[in-house]
């Protein structure tokens, strides 16, 4: 497998359409530990919508993967991507069970955000997430985001308008 960043045990890579059965499995399995906080593409018409929104210009997606089995353990995307003065965008990501709680989310998100910083020259990165989300706030904390602030009715999930915290991180600076 190649990948475009690696850890002990997880690999970053695109996500291809021979992904699709995998990953849509995964995202079915995992619906009730991401509900209400995000819905993961767990069909081929919305895993298809995906591979689309992520390969536009102002996106790119990852999948990380155990390492060991190749399995696809989880997902990360950046949106909103704006180059010039900013150099950012929007993270999101989400783990698959049986990854969970395995490190793998963390460890496959670091990687991302290496990749961001390194091969994309993106400075800053912004993930919005929901107050009760703890399992995601404890990914930030340990990569190094910090809390920037709180937006009320910030997404609309889940059928309704969601508040969400800020958490960013920037680029290391040069030596």
């Amino acid at each position: 497998m190649r990948y475009l960043r690696t850890g002990a045990t997880v690999g970053i890579r695109r996500p291809r359409p021979t992904d699709e059965a995998e990953f849509v499995a995964a995202a079915r399995r995992s619906r009730e530990l991401h509900h209400p906080w995000l819905a993961a593409p767990a069909d081929p018409t919305a895993y298809a919508a995906w591979l689309r929104k992520i390969r536009r210009r102002d996106s790119s997606g990852f999948v990380f993967c155990d390492r060991a089995s190749g399995e696809i353990a989880g997902y990360a995307s950046i949106s909103g991507i704006v180059l010039g003065a900013l150099r950012g965008g929007y993270l999101g990501y989400a783990a698959f069970l049986p990854y969970a709680g395995t490190g793998h989310a963390s460890a496959g998100i670091g990687l991302v955000v290496a990749y961001a910083f390194d091969a994309m020259g993106l400075h800053r990165l912004e993930a919005n997430i929901q107050p009760g989300n703890e399992p995601s706030k404890r990914v930030a904390r340990k990569l190094g985001f910090r809390q920037e602030g709180f937006s009320p009715d910030y997404l609309f999930i889940d059928g309704a308008w969601r508040d969400h915290e800020r958490w960013a991180i920037t680029a290391p600076a040069a030596d």
